[in-house]
C-alpha cells in the first residue's frame, strides 16, 4: 500500500464522497478513483460500494478504515518523533484522560509539561476507557489514563495497572436517602449513569447482578461526566464515581458519599498505549510524570 493511497482512502471518509474527497486532496476525481481502483487491487477487495447517492464502505473497507487511520497517525509521530531528536520544536502530544485524573493531578503535570515545553502543542481528550479506547487504535492519542474494568481490551492495546481507585455512591448534600444502607430502597431512586461499556456505571450493575443485589429501576443515561456531577449537586438523583473525584474540594463541593452497605469493588487506575510502538521523547516525558504523580498521590493518601 503506498502513502498515497491510504491518505486518500481516509481522505474519502472524512469527506463523505469522492468529489469532495478530490477537492480537499486537490486532485482530480478520475485521479482519485484510480488510487481507489489501486487500492482495491492491492489488498485484493473491494472497499468502497459506489452507487448514485455516493460511496459507502463495505466490511472490507470499514476494517481497513481504521488500520489507515493509524498508519497515517503514526507516520506524523515519527515525522515529529524525528523534529525533537533532531531539536526542533513544536512538538505535538495527545493525550486521553479521565475526569478522576483531570480534576486532581493533572493541573500539576501540565504546569511542569509548559515549563519544559512551552513549544508543544497539547491536545487533550476528556472522557472514559470506551472512548480512549478508538482513539489509541486509530493513533489520534499517545496514550491514556483511565479507570479500566473488566472489558477485554484488544489486543494491540496494554494497560500498566498504576493504583486501585474506590467507587463511591454519592448524591447531592442533605439527600434523604444519603444514610440508608440498605441497596432494596437504594434501587428505588432515580439514578444517573453512563451504561456505556467499560464505564463506573457498567462496572455498578455487572457487581450487583454478581452480588444478588437489586439494580437501579429508574436511571437517566448520562454520558458527560460534567452534566452528571450537575446534575447530583442540583438534583435528587444518585450516581457512582471514583472517590478521588467524590471527595475533591472542587470538584465534588455540593456531593456526598453515602452510607450503603457493601460498596463496589474497586477500580483500577491506569495508562493505555498501543503495543509496540514506542513514544515521542516529549510524550514519554508526559507519561512517566503521570505514573510519578498517581503513584504520589496513592501515597499520599495511604
Amino acid at each position: 500500500m503506498k502513502h498515497q493511497h491510504i491518505k486518500a482512502f481516509v481522505q474519502v471518509a472524512d469527506s463523505g464522497s469522492i468529489r469532495a474527497a478530490a477537492r480537499a486532496l486537490r486532485i482530480s476525481q478520475s485521479a482519485l478513483t484510480r488510487s481507489m481502483k489501486e487500492l482495491e487491487e492491492d489488498v485484493g477487495a473491494e472497499l468502497l460500494n459506489r452507487s448514485y447517492r455516493g460511496v459507502t464502505f463495505s466490511d472490507a473497507g470499514k476494517a481497513l478504515l481504521g488500520r489507515a487511520r493509524h498508519i497515517l497517525a503514526t507516520m506524523d509521530r515519527a515525522r515529529d518523533e524525528v523534529r525533537q531528536i533532531s531539536g526542533g520544536a513544536g512538538a505535538k502530544i495527545a493525550i486521553g484522560i479521565t475526569p478522576v485524573v483531570a480534576t486532581t493531578v493533572f493541573p500539576d503535570i501540565y504546569r511542569r509539561f509548559a515549563h519544559e515545553f512551552p513549544d508543544a502543542q497539547l491536545t487533550l481528550k476528556e472522557g472514559f476507557m470506551t472512548e480512549i479506547v478508538p482513539g489509541l487504535l486509530e493513533g489520534q492519542l499517545d496514550f491514556g489514563v483511565a479507570i479500566s474494568t473488566r472489558d477485554t481490551l484488544p489486543t494491540e492495546l496494554s494497560f500498566k495497572p498504576l493504583t486501585q481507585t474506590r467507587l463511591l455512591i454519592s448524591g447531592r448534600a442533605g439527600h434523604p436517602l444519603a444514610n440508608v444502607t440498605d441497596w432494596q430502597v437504594l434501587s428505588k431512586a432515580r439514578w444517573i449513569l453512563n451504561m456505556t461499556n467499560g464505564s463506573t456505571g457498567h462496572h455498578l450493575l455487572h457487581w450487583l447482578a454478581e452480588a444478588g443485589l437489586p439494580r437501579p429501576t429508574h436511571v437517566v443515561h448520562c454520558t458527560s461526566p460534567t452534566l452528571m456531577m450537575e446534575m447530583l449537586r442540583r438534583t435528587d438523583l444518585v450516581g457512582i464515581g471514583p472517590d478521588r473525584l467524590m471527595v475533591d474540594p472542587l470538584s465534588s463541593c455540593g456531593v456526598v458519599p453515602f452510607s450503603v452497605q457493601p460498596h463496589p469493588p474497586d477500580a483500577t487506575l491506569g495508562l493505555f498505549s498501543v503495543r509496540g510502538v514506542p513514544f515521542t521523547p516529549a510524550a514519554d516525558r508526559l507519561r512517566i510524570w503521570f505514573e510519578r504523580a498517581i503513584l504520589a498521590a496513592d501515597q499520599h493518601t495511604t
